[in-house]
């Protein structure tokens, strides 16, 4: 099997004149943790939009573990193993923390409600729901009801449910957004422990401190295309990025 898990090749949308992704082609390492970075308007979005179902490419086709997923639909590619995160918080409200988890984990392992169905089934989802829920740093809320967490406690919420589907590939849309401050480092402790767990995770992110402690590589889009793709180190001197991305400014942790 090939080492690239997932390679789009000349992928593009487009919404009547404005091509909003243009002639994208990015090989993913197995294993490797990839961060893409752009302004307001890029196409990042849309890019993930297009790698996990929710759009149409108008060109170009996508390949996830060497087979064309470009006709998959979403669902289809979760089951292939793909995972995907966005920049709105995606819970059940009333229901509570375990029971959201509980679900995605129960999805996963295809164990549903059924009468006489061995115990030992529904006791392997519970334990391993307990586990995610330790892996999220959420234990403690096992029994709140998701309406009443907080933004922050959201957003690890929703990581737990799709880190509950045990996906292979990690699509991360800005995990972070609009979490305070002071819960960042939390989230970044989880990200890391997920690919250091060997998830490979590819992240859309603002926070360019999230990006030099975890990313191995950063890739800049602008105008639905790929700027500079490399290490951290380089692409965040890269002269072109800092004239288009950051209008000459030095990158750091508060752009982007």
């Amino acid at each position: 099997m090939s080492d690239m898990i997932l390679r789009t090749e000349n992928l593009g949308v487009s919404f009547g004149a404005l091509k909003a992704v243009n002639d994208v082609s990015l090989e993913i390492e197995r294993g490797k943790f990839t961060t893409i970075l752009g302004p307001n308007g890029a196409g990042k979005t849309t890019y993930f939009n297009l790698i996990s179902g929710l759009l149409k490419p108008t060109t170009g086709k996508i390949f996830f573990k060497d087979a064309d997923i470009t006709s998959y639909k979403a669902i289809d590619r979760i089951a292939a193993g793909m995972g995907r995160s966005f920049q709105l918080t995606n819970v059940f409200p009333m229901l509570t923390v375990h029971e959201n988890i509980r679900l995605a984990a129960q999805s996963y392992s295809k164990v549903g409600v059924r009468l006489f169905r061995s115990h030992r089934r529904y006791d392997a989802v519970n334990n391993k729901t307990d586990e995610i829920l330790e892996r999220v740093l959420l234990p403690h809320r096992r029994d709140a009801l998701a309406a009443s967490l907080t933004h922050g406690e959201q957003r690890k919420l929703e990581l737990g449910m799709v880190l509950a589907l045990e996906p292979e590939v990690l699509l991360l849309d800005e995990p972070t957004a609009g979490m305070a401050i002071e819960q960042v480092p939390v989230m970044i402790d989880i990200m890391r422990d997920t690919h250091q767990r060997g998830t490979t995770v590819l992240l859309i992110e603002h926070k360019m401190d999230l990006v030099k402690q975890l990313s191995d590589r950063l890739v800049i889009l602008v105008n639905g295309k790929v700027l500079a793709d490399g290490n951290p180190a380089e692409v965040s001197q890269n002269p072109e990025v800092l004239k288009a991305y950051l209008g000459g400014g030095v990158l750091d942790a508060t752009t982007a």
